[in-house]
């Protein structure tokens, strides 16, 4: 009996450390659609983190690497955000609320979708990724951001706005 017992110790001794090292690796940030925010936000009203973001944009790669894989702004967007990576060359037609949204761009060079370009649009200025976008729980925008920002410069950002 005591044999058994000194096996079982010792496996656990050695999975434990193998299992935090997996539960610390799933962490991650908890990106939903717009057609998921619109029945969130009428449930449980909380500000949002909108990441728009193009496949072959440097930056906004680079930050999927390091901002948003620091454990600090996963917790953090997990808890007082709702999360919505949005790719600005998608066709997808996306209804959000009463309304209906698409990229009739889509043939052509640079085919930004019309939502990036009703939210995160600039007086004088062309649309630029990556381009964030934080908003209120009544989805009213807080703050605009058309750079890369690593981990120390979102969670600055994240942590200031109300």
């Amino acid at each position: 009996m005591g044999s058994k017992t000194t096996i079982l110790i010792l496996m656990v001794n050695i999975m434990l450390p193998w299992s935090n090292a997996l539960a610390q690796e799933k962490k991650q940030v908890n990106w939903i659609s717009f057609e998921q925010l619109h029945d969130s936000l009428k449930a449980n009203p909380k500000k949002v983190f909108i990441d728009f973001y193009a496949d072959w944009c440097s930056p906004c790669l680079k930050m999927d690497e390091v901002a948003f894989k620091d454990p600090r702004v996963v917790e953090l967007l997990n808890k007082d955000f709702y999360a919505i990576k949005f790719n600005v060359e998608t066709t997808d037609t996306i209804v959000f609320g009463q309304q209906s949204f698409s990229n009739p761009r889509a043939n052509r060079r640079n085919p930004v979708h019309e939502i990036p370009l009703l939210l995160a649009s600039r007086k004088e200025a062309p649309f630029t990724l990556p381009a964030l976008v934080l908003m209120d729980s009544t989805f009213t925008a807080q703050a605009r951001y058309f750079q890369y920002l690593d981990a120390e410069q979102l969670l600055g950002i994240l942590e200031k706005k109300p």
